[in-house]
């Protein structure tokens, strides 16, 4: 089964990577033209609820059936934030076989040689996933795969309702320091956060000239730094543990503030009358990887593994848990909810137009701008830290 283990992790200037840069140009890669027998071992490091064997609930689980027919008895640590788990992989480089990269992470993944490109034609899934996950500039690199797409979902704007009158539909909710909520918002404790505040100011600032929240020049980032300082003294708990907004908005401690989806679910399944919404301006996101270890000794595993995770049925029953879209197209005639995938717009490219899915910034601009520099994700962190002391 499963082994759970919480790992310490120092985040060091190792975040600093040169991805502001991006990675470097890559030769046709030696990829694997067959799968073996298992390893018998496999070290995952994940998203909460993305790796479930029943210990969790024992309604859950789509681990134990794929350690019994592959023998790779499976490992998981989770983590709550790309840079959580970058920092884990930096600092035991061949201590995890794969991992559930957002966009976020999996840049400073490849920049950094960490991760190993995929031949897709071993993923017998692949030809599935929905075609608008594919050959993104955070799964795949001078033409090259560097993982299977996992499936995607927005940050939702989540309140209670018995404490948030009217139902909002903007972001303005929680970026007024002096609102009536003022106090009591919730915000995700990261470094990518800045591009919540660049979401905004798409909105309420065009003479800035955003079109991407991951592309800031110095007069944009310094914008949405100063709207992060602004909204400090109203913010009641930075989070990223899921478990901790949980309780927040359980306590009352918190009523407004940016969620997922499953965190919604579980507030609701035990009670607290919740709601949560993709604002008017639109909202960040995320589109996950599996990824490779670039030193695994476990290859055959880890591409058992992204075959099973990859897989419909198995898709299927981590997006609805979740609470994301699936993947895999296949997976939407599988949920237990036949509304699933229209519920979560997994058909509808329409609906992640102004979803942003996380991307790690870079110097040389990501909207396309050569006569400015952009702020690299190096000033991401730098500003975050000064934010939240």
């Amino acid at each position: 089964m499963i082994q759970r283990r919480k790992l310490g992790v120092a985040v060091s200037a190792a975040l600093l990577i040169a991805a502001c840069a991006g990675p470097a140009a890559s030769p046709t890669p030696d990829l694997p033209t067959s799968i073996g027998p298992g390893e018998g071992a496999l070290t995952v490091l994940a998203w909460p609820g993305y790796v479930e064997d029943g210990t969790t609930s024992p309604d859950v689980d789509w681990v134990s059936s794929f350690e019994k027919d592959t023998g790779c008895q499976v490992t998981v640590d989770t983590f709550g934030t790309s840079d959580e788990a970058f920092a884990k992989f930096n600092a035991a480089p061949e201590q995890y076989d794969v991992m559930s990269a957002s966009g976020d992470a999996s840049n400073r993944l490849v920049a950094g040689g960490f991760v190993q490109p995929v031949n897709v034609d071993l993923i017998k899934s692949y030809a599935e996933i929905f075609p608008d996950l594919k050959d993104k500039p955070y799964n795949t690199f001078d033409g090259v795969h560097y993982g299977v797409p996992h499936g995607r979902g927005a940050n939702l704007l989540m309140w209670r309702k018995d404490s948030v009158d009217p139902a909002p539909t903007s972001w303005a909710e929680m970026f007024d320091p002096a609102g009536k909520y003022a106090g009591k918002y919730s915000v995700y404790d990261a470094a990518i956060y800045i591009a919540d505040a660049a979401v905004v100011l798409m909105a309420t600032k065009p003479e800035l000239g955003i079109t991407d929240p991951y592309a800031l020049d110095e007069t944009q980032f310094q914008a949405a730094v100063d709207l992060l300082k602004a909204q400090k003294p109203a913010v009641g708990e930075y989070w990223s543990d899921y478990t901790k907004q949980i309780d927040s908005f359980t306590n009352g401690n918190t009523i407004i503030g940016t969620t997922w989806q499953v965190i919604a679910y579980v507030l609701q399944g035990a009670g607290v009358d919740v709601d949560a919404i993709k604002p008017a301006e639109g909202a960040t996101g995320w589109s996950d990887t599996w990824m490779i270890n670039s030193k695994t000794k476990r290859l055959n595993c880890a591409y058992l593994f992204i075959n099973h995770i990859t897989s419909a049925p198995v898709n299927a029953q981590i997006a609805e848990y979740f609470g994301e879209a699936p993947g895999n197209s296949k997976s939407c005639d599988l949920t237990s909810n036949k509304d699933h995938c229209t519920q979560f717009y997994a058909n509808d490219p329409a609906y992640w137009e102004n979803v942003y899915y996380w991307t790690t910034p870079t110097v040389k601009c990501l909207d396309g701008r050569t006569d400015v520099k952009c702020k690299g994700f190096d000033d991401w962190i730098k500003a975050w830290t000064e934010i939240r002391s």
